[in-house]
């Protein structure tokens, strides 16, 4: 072997040297195994059934037309209108992000936040909600009706087109 400026051939690697490297795989390995545990984290946890993933709401005629059904495993109310078409709303205000119950004896939707309004297809009554409540897509296959959670829809004005029908 050929000598180096810094070792003589027949010297051995320096404790200096080797603890040194050793402290570096050390912190290499644990920035992995951050880093993995980090990406583990931030992944989402598509349950079949829960928010984030398809729902099966029920069946088409447990929903009487002109109700209003929570979905609480959703976060969503699964509106029948008077005609027999669905809209899936999400339950948050859109002003500010509180959970808005529907109101049945006022027949609407009514934000405990700031007191907005909403119309059993979620148009907004009473402000401070800049826009309706956003909607969920349905689709309806043999009798049952599918919502899927994973990404709302804004929208800014109710438009027939948003209303599925069986």
């Amino acid at each position: 072997m050929m000598a180096t400026e810094n070792q003589p051939p027949s010297e051995k690697i320096q404790r200096r040297d080797f603890l040194k490297l050793t402290w570096v795989a050390l912190g290499g390995l644990a920035a992995l195994e951050i880093g993995g545990l980090t990406l583990a984290y931030m992944q989402p946890r598509l349950v079949e059934g829960e928010f984030g993933g398809q729902i099966n709401a029920g069946n088409v005629d447990d929903f009487p037309p002109g109700s209003v059904s929570h979905v609480p495993n959703g976060r969503f109310y699964l509106t029948r209108l008077p005609d027999g078409g669905f809209l899936a709303l999400y339950q948050r205000c859109t002003h500010l992000g509180c959970n808005v119950p529907w109101d049945q004896a006022q027949g609407e939707f009514v934000c405990p936040c700031h007191n907005s309004r909403f119309t059993m297809d979620g148009e907004i009554l009473n402000p401070p909600a800049p826009r309706p409540l956003d909607l969920f897509p349905i689709t309806i296959q043999e009798g049952q009706v599918l919502v899927d959670t994973g990404q709302p829809i804004q929208r800014q004005h109710f438009d027939p087109s948003q209303v599925v029908y069986a």
